[in-house]
């Protein structure tokens, strides 16, 4: 980056709606502020949530005008940094912007130190580009909301899904039983990632089986508390990754009960990255992509995730 630059690319949108309402543009480059990076981005990626903001299905919870710039997961190079931090100039690295209204569809990006990782040389851009929030979600939800241990029972509803496909490598890497729930052209690549037994939900309704599970994660939202608690073991935990009033409020009706329920929302967390580097690093985290585009595509990026993805991540390269 020339040091006088001021101007970049980016993916914007001036008021909610359809894909169509996103264009590229000439906009300022983001200031760093104290202990942030600035980050030339090299890749992102297409999360549900992006197409849910943009949308306006969100409005009542997020602050802010226009114009935005889409987008949470980044991965880049490091063009500025405090030098007292631990990461530096030059540095691979993969972030979950904490801006609430996300930053990444762009030419930079800036961020806390603490929600950046640094890379392995063996995780490309394109592939690193695809785990920060999905890869965040699924861990924060069986780890931190699912209390995974050790021999659990941990079935998961959407395990096709970017957020699904991660979640069954991680139970996994706890030594966990588990059965993935998806669509039946789905099972060959479930099974693969490590899924001990498939449901097709299209002929099978986890709900009615005679299996129990210590955690029913529902990464597609499909699902709900009340229905899946017959199916818990005592002691018990439904997690979802739908955010609605109606959650929110399971959440709190349900936490002194002996099988309780969660609504979460994934926090940025540098350490949770760094968590998922190492299972990559060791074998047990592999990145799966559906489909890329180039970052000037994101419209079509994003109507990709809106209408379903056959598995794994759609990524933006820039």
């Amino acid at each position: 980056m020339n040091p006088h630059e001021t101007s970049m690319q980016a993916v914007v949108y001036d008021d909610y709606g359809d894909a169509s309402v996103l264009r590229r543009t000439q906009v300022p480059v983001p200031e760093r502020g104290r202990d942030e990076l600035l980050i030339e981005v090299r890749a992102s990626s297409v999360n549900p949530i992006d197409y849910r903001i943009r949308s306006g299905e969100m409005k009542g919870l997020l602050p802010g005008g226009f114009p935005r710039i889409p987008g949470y997961d980044v991965a880049g190079v490091i063009i500025e940094s405090d030098e007292r931090g631990p990461l530096h100039v030059g540095d691979r690295v993969m972030a979950f912007l904490d801006s609430v209204v996300g930053g990444a569809c762009a030419d930079f990006a800036v961020c806390s130190s603490d929600v950046a990782a640094k890379l392995p040389d063996t995780l490309s851009f394109e592939h690193a580009a695809a785990i920060p929030l999905a890869g965040t979600t699924a861990l924060q939800s069986l780890r931190d909301h699912g209390r995974i241990r050790a021999g659990h029972r941990v079935l998961i509803n959407g395990a096709s899904g970017g957020v699904g496909a991660f979640a069954i490598q991680i139970a996994k890497s706890y030594d966990c039983h588990v059965d993935a729930v998806a669509s039946g052209e789905n099972r060959e690549f479930c099974l693969s990632l490590g899924a001990d037994h498939f449901y097709d939900y299209e002929t099978t309704d986890f709900v009615q089986s005679d299996e129990c599970w210590n955690i029913v994660f529902d990464a597609a939202g499909k699902s709900g508390y009340w229905d899946s608690r017959s199916v818990l073991l005592d002691g018990g935990r439904y997690v979802s990754t739908e955010p609605s009033v109606k959650g929110m409020l399971m959440t709190i009706l349900t936490y002194p009960l002996a099988k309780s329920g969660m609504v979460m929302l994934a926090k940025p967390c540098g350490d949770d990255l760094r968590a998922l580097t190492d299972l990559y690093e060791r074998g047990k985290l592999t990145v799966t992509l559906d489909s890329t585009f180039p970052m000037s595509d994101a419209a079509s990026a994003h109507r990709r995730v809106e209408t379903g993805v056959d598995h794994g991540k759609v990524v933006l390269l820039n």
